[in-house]
């Protein structure tokens, strides 16, 4: 009888496979362009609806996100809660820190092991992560709430999350449930 070993980087191929290919072509899914400033609504690879002028955290976007930069995180992320009564007029939290986030900054010493345990076990189990970490948290795409219409038309504003107009969050909001993926890139 043989021994096999695989290595992390098989198994984490495997497992990749497996949700890549795993997704039904009719699932919807959100492409953040933060360089365009738009968000669409795909559904498998055709596009139901583009939104525009979308504004993102105000010192633009990174892949090593920290608390209080006010910069949007990059990588793919899922619809993790929904807070309709939010001062930013309705609240659609994403997962972050996810497991890549939380990897990354655990190679680099950003965070402990504990963290990185913590953040890991949370999102094994389908939980929302920790939000009072280093890494940030209360990442989301929200309305503008009360805020300036024209402030939205001309600047990116957020600490971090992905803000569109109220009246696009309530078109939106017929998309987005809990486990909806969104890819900020």
């Amino acid at each position: 009888m043989q021994n096999f070993r695989f290595s992390g980087n098989v198994i984490g191929l495997f497992f990749f496979s497996i949700l890549a290919f795993g997704a039904n072509a009719n699932d919807i899914w959100i492409d953040v362009n933060t360089v365009d400033h738009t968000l669409t609504v795909m559904q498998g690879d055709k596009t139901q609806q583009v939104f525009e002028n979308i504004a993102i955290g105000r010192f633009g976007t990174t892949w090593h996100k920290i608390t209080r930069d006010d910069k949007t995180p990059l990588g793919d992320f899922r619809i993790g809660w929904i807070n309709e009564k939010s001062q930013y007029y309705r609240f659609f939290g994403l997962d972050y820190p996810d497991r890549e986030t939380a990897r990354r900054a655990l190679e680099e010493n950003r965070i402990d092991e504990e963290t990185w345990l913590t953040i890991l076990r949370a999102t094994n189990q389908e939980r929302t992560p920790p939000q009072n970490t280093i890494l940030g948290g209360y990442i989301g795409i929200h309305g503008i709430g009360r805020g300036d219409p024209e402030v939205h038309d001309q600047f990116h504003w957020t600490n971090g999350c992905i803000a569109l107009t109220n009246e696009q969050i309530d078109v939106l909001g017929k998309w987005l449930k809990p486990g909806v993926m969104v890819k900020i890139r």
